[in-house]
Parts: structure tokens; C-alpha cells; sequence
């Protein structure tokens, strides 16, 4: 057999490898390359916040969206439900600083006011506590756990996932619930919201939307311009 059969037969068998090969490799991305909070791995977290501010202009700042993402993204297997609820303290009781977000289906799912802790300021809450009886609301990370029947209603267990920050939540009964003071109509005649002994209450008519969103399982992230909570939280460090 000539040199020159030989030399045909074996590019032959290469170029049918090579298709072989190549037929097992997808084109383009899909589903399966789309990780299961929904985003692409070349999609950043600032093309989730764009997208979110085409969809609906009042979103969180983009600083405070990193930091809850980044936590969120550290906390994954801990959670049940893939919905990621921000609160920013730093924005006065009048303005709407709670957003309800499914990074999945990119939408801001919810957006209301929300009240501070009576003994964390005014209008806006500057002081935090994770301590009993402090009346005091906490910064930080938090699963969201069980419904019940309490006092103020349907309401909603929070168990804080930061040490010596908001990990005394269930022990103060922290937990989000409806309150006619948290209403946007009660904010117009006085000025602000009223406060809870560190809850963050909502306004009654959201609470139950707002609950059934965030149970079994979410994460809340509760942000304040705080210095000490901002260098110090272990899952806010790179």
C-alpha cells in the first residue's frame, strides 16, 4: 500500500474523530450551563442589577445589592427558597427601603416601607442591638424560618445567621409582621413611621404577601451605613 493511501486513510480517520468529538459539544449556552440561581456563569452580578433597574426603576443602590448578593451567594446551601429580601436602613421611614427580589426570575417581586426598632432612631435608624430588651433593631443576615399566629397576626420567624450581630433574633422574638404604624398612611400624618420593639413591621395589608414570599427558607439582608457591622461581618469580607 502506497504512502500516499496510508496518509489519506489516516486524515480520514482524524477528520471522523474530530466530528465525533465535536458533536458532543454544545454550540451554545442552555439550561444546563445556567447555574440554579438562574443567572449564566459569564453573567456578573451587575448585569442582574441592570437588568432588575430596567424592569423596575426603584431598586436597592447598587452598593447595597452587591453586598446582600454576595451573602446570598455564600449562604446558598444553607437556604430553602431561592427569593432575597433586602432592607435599607440607611433611607428614612418614608421612603420604600424594603424589596422582595427573585434573582431567578429577575424581577423585584415586592416593595414596600418597612419599620425600624423604637430605640434606633426617628425617621432613620442609626443605633443597632442584638441584644434582649434593647427595642432595638439588628443588621445583617437572616433565614427566614416558620408562619404563625401571633399577636399582630400572620407573622413570620427570623433566625439572624450572624454571631454577636442579629444570631439573638429568635430569642427577641424578632419576626416580621403587619402593623397599622407601619402603614405609608400613617407616615403622611406623623412624619415617619411608627416603631417596633426591633421587628421589621409592614404595613398590614402587605404582611401576608410579603410573608408568603419570603418564608421557608429565604434570606433577608438588613443594611445600615454602620462602619462597625459594615468592616467587621465575616460574610461581607471578600
Amino acid at each position: 500500500m502506497s504512502k500516499t493511501i496510508i496518509s489519506m486513510r489516516l486524515s480520514a480517520l482524524l477528520l471522523s474523530l474530530l466530528l465525533l468529538f465535536t458533536s458532543f459539544v454544545p454550540t451554545n449556552i442552555n439550561d444546563s450551563l445556567i447555574d440554579k440561581k438562574g443567572l449564566e456563569s459569564s453573567e456578573s452580578v451587575d448585569g442582574l442589577y441592570e437588568i432588575l433597574k430596567s424592569k423596575n426603576p426603584e431598586v436597592p443602590s447598587k452598593e447595597v445589592f452587591r453586598l446582600a448578593y454576595s451573602g446570598w451567594e455564600k449562604l446558598d446551601t444553607q437556604l430553602g427558597t431561592r427569593i432575597l429580601t433586602i432592607i435599607d436602613f440607611s433611607l428614612p421611614s418614608t421612603e420604600k427601603r424594603l424589596w422582595v427580589i427573585s434573582p431567578e426570575q429577575k424581577e423585584v417581586l415586592l416593595h414596600s416601607v418597612v419599620a425600624h426598632g423604637r430605640n434606633s432612631g426617628e425617621l432613620i435608624a442609626s443605633k443597632f442591638s442584638n441584644r434582649p430588651e434593647s427595642f432595638q433593631s439588628s443588621l445583617g443576615f437572616y433565614k427566614t424560618g416558620e408562619t404563625y399566629q401571633g399577636k399582630h397576626g400572620y407573622s413570620l420567624r427570623l433566625d439572624g445567621l450572624e454571631k454577636g450581630v442579629n444570631d439573638q433574633a429568635r430569642n427577641r422574638a424578632i419576626v416580621i409582621h403587619g402593623a397599622d404604624y407601619a402603614k405609608e398612611s400613617f407616615a403622611k400624618i406623623n412624619g415617619r413611621l411608627g416603631r417596633s420593639l426591633g421587628c421589621p413591621a409592614l404595613p398590614s395589608e402587605l404582611s401576608t404577601e410579603a410573608i408568603n414570599l419570603m418564608k421557608e427558607g429565604s434570606l433577608l439582608f438588613v443594611f445600615a451605613d454602620d462602619e462597625n457591622y459594615l468592616s467587621n461581618s465575616q460574610l461581607l469580607q471578600p
